[in-house]
Parts: structure tokens; C-alpha cells; sequence
């Protein structure tokens, strides 16, 4: 065991500090990765908070990691120090059931193992990446192409991932009209990626006050939900819908906004179930689906597709010392797009 600086929740909606966790020793099949950036997610604050339950404290987050490998187990040949690379939701799985075989190691039948506020197969817990050092399978880490930053990089193994993921199952890109409802951290890269995919893009917020960088982003229209007048304007437009929000929704009304065999895909997590009239589905063929993350051979598709398209995340960098006040700011929807933690500075 290695002792590293990490930054950990000592108990449920208790303020974060810094600490001394203990790294495994390198298996045969293991990176160590110096951290250099790692992304502030929403669902950290939730899981901070207890909000889905199950937590387990001390808790150090942090599922959005970029940096550079240090050091490599005996049997790694894909990876060599001074490689950037990143780390994203998941670090283990069983790699033998049909799902794992197929490249979709989040829907691991035998339960993939999260980068934090989890157990892995040893029963260990997990620690994430607000810590100077990580050690990873290889098999769970994804190679950060030249041409994308490190610290923009960091986002896209969440946000990336889980919005590129539901664009590319849906077919997303020349000829499709989109709509994105929430500009945050995941539509921020939700519009980015579908319009680089070639998608006529509009965003579905509840005011018009980010319109300028939505517009910015890659949207050709933005639309506000709390004009009664979009609803009956955008009615039966759109083939895809991408819900980011983690908000109670009238279904009902932004089903009514999807053409004739049209999908709304949810990657956001309300905690309270929402309801819809099922005519709402039937009148049109339409689907209400759910995404969630992608898998690591998806994960290194995405990434390249940013490398190829020079697509990065909009991040606020900040200081260890500063992770509670952007945590208050997450949840007052204070940043644009991304808090991104310079490690550094952790310890």
C-alpha cells in the first residue's frame, strides 16, 4: 500500500477536507496514474449527501480523471509512463459475462465496480479522483489524444461519455433535429457533441439567460420552457430530445415536442419518480429511454471524437481548498460549464 493526498467527505453532507488514503500495490494488470485534474460532478454531491443512499464514508469522489501514468504492472503492454490518460466511472467488471464481452462493462452483470463509493471485488472500497494518485486496471483506462488539454479532457470521461453515448445509439447527425433541455455541465457538452456530429441543434432551458453561450456552443435555436408558447411552436420537431437535467419534468408536454417515432433519452437522475400518460407515447411511436455512461471502448471512441472535432469541456480550474464553495455553486447552478480540481494543490 502507497499512502497519497486525496480530498474525502467524512460523513454525509459534511464538509470536504484533505487526508492520507492508501493506494493498493500494483497488480500484473494495473496503472498508476498521477492525477493531474479531476471534474466536480453533480452526482458527487449527491453521493456526498446520501441523497441515493448507500454511501460509504470517508468517501474521496471524483469519476472525471486526467493525468499521466506513472507506473505499470508486469503484464501491461498498452500503457507506458508518461502516457496521458483518463479515468472515468467505472475501474473494474467481470470482463467474462456477454455484456462485459460486448464492450458494455456498465451493464456488467455481475456489477461493474465504481471508481468510488463502491466496493471492488477484493471488498476494498474504492476512492476516487480528487486525490494525487489512482491506481486502475488497465483494461479501465482510456488513452486522452494530443490536442485536448488535460484539464478540459477531464469532464468528457463523465459528461463526455454520458451524453456522447445516447447521441450515437440514436443516430444522431446530419438531418436530425436535436433538442437539448438544460445547459449544465452535461448539456453544455451535449450541444457541442451533437453539433459536431452534424445535428440541427436547440436548447430547451428554463430562461433565455445562457442563450448567448448556448448559441456559442453549437445551437442554431434556444427556446425557453417557461414560455407556454415553445411547447406549442415545437411541437412534433424533434427526433431526439437529450434530457441532462435532474429536475421533475411534465413528460406529457416534451413528448409532445418529438416527431413521428422520435426518442426522449434521460441521462439525468431525479430522485422522485416522474409519471406520463402512456397516449403521449402511443400517439406517435415515440420511445422514453435511458442512457447510462458508456462503455471503455465507447469511452476512447468519444475521446477521439473531441480529439478530431477539438472539443473540450467549459471548466472553471480550482484550487483543493476551494472544492465546498464550488460544491455550493453546483447546486446553485453558479458555473458555466464544469468545475475541474488542479490537483496540485491537493495536500
Amino acid at each position: 500500500m502507497s499512502a497519497t493526498p486525496a480530498i474525502a467527505a467524512p460523513g454525509a453532507g459534511q464538509p470536504l477536507g484533505v487526508t492520507t488514503i492508501e493506494r493498493r500495490e500494483l497488480r500484473p494488470d494495473d496503472v498508476l496514474i498521477d492525477i493531474a485534474y479531476a471534474g466536480i460532478c453533480h452526482s458527487d454531491i449527491h453521493q456526498v449527501d446520501e441523497d441515493w443512499g448507500g454511501s460509504i464514508f470517508p468517501m474521496v469522489p471524483g469519476h472525471e480523471i486526467a493525468g499521466t501514468v506513472a507506473a505499470v504492472g508486469s503484464s501491461v503492454t498498452k500503457y507506458q509512463v508518461g502516457d496521458r490518460v483518463g479515468v472515468g466511472c467505472m475501474v473494474d467488471s467481470c470482463g467474462e459475462c456477454e455484456q462485459c464481452r460486448a464492450g458494455r462493462e456498465q451493464f456488467c452483470v455481475k456489477g461493474n465496480v465504481q471508481t468510488y463509493n463502491a466496493r471492488g471485488f477484493d471488498g476494498e472500497p474504492t476512492y476516487g479522483g480528487y486525490s494525487k494518485q489512482v491506481v486502475v486496471r488497465d483494461a479501465f483506462v482510456c488513452r486522452i489524444p494530443e490536442g485536448i488539454g488535460l484539464d478540459v479532457a477531464a469532464p468528457l470521461l463523465c459528461a463526455g461519455i454520458t451524453t456522447y453515448s445516447p447521441l450515437r445509439q440514436w443516430n444522431v447527425g446530419p438531418g436530425k433535429k436535436v433538442a437539448v433541455i438544460g445547459l449544465g455541465g452535461l448539456g453544455h457538452m451535449a450541444v457541442k457533441l451533437a453539433a459536431a456530429m452534424g445535428a440541427e441543434v436547440t436548447v430547451l432551458s428554463q430562461s433565455l439567460k445562457k442563450r448567448e453561450d448556448g448559441l456559442k456552443l453549437g445551437a442554431s435555436d434556444y427556446y425557453a420552457t417557461s414560455d407556454e408558447a415553445t411547447f406549442d411552436t415545437l411541437r412534433g420537431r424533434f427526433d431526439v430530445i437529450l434530457n441532462t437535467v435532474s429536475a421533475q419534468l411534465p413528460l406529457d408536454r416534451y413528448l409532445g415536442l418529438l416527431a413521428v417515432d422520435g426518442t426522449l433519452a434521460n441521462v439525468g437522475a431525479p430522485a422522485d419518480p416522474m409519471s406520463f400518460n402512456m397516449f403521449s407515447l402511443l400517439g406517435g411511436n415515440k420511445k422514453l429511454a435511458g442512457s447510462m455512461i458508456g462503455g471503455i471502448p465507447e469511452t476512447q471512441e468519444m475521446l477521439d471524437f473531441c480529439a478530431e472535432h477539438g472539443i473540450g469541456a467549459e471548466i472553471e480550474v480550482i484550487s483543493a481548498e476551494k472544492v465546498n464553495e464550488a460544491y455550493e455553486r453546483v447546486k446553485n447552478s453558479d458555473v458555466r460549464y464544469r468545475f475541474v480540481i488542479d490537483t496540485a494543490t491537493i495536500g
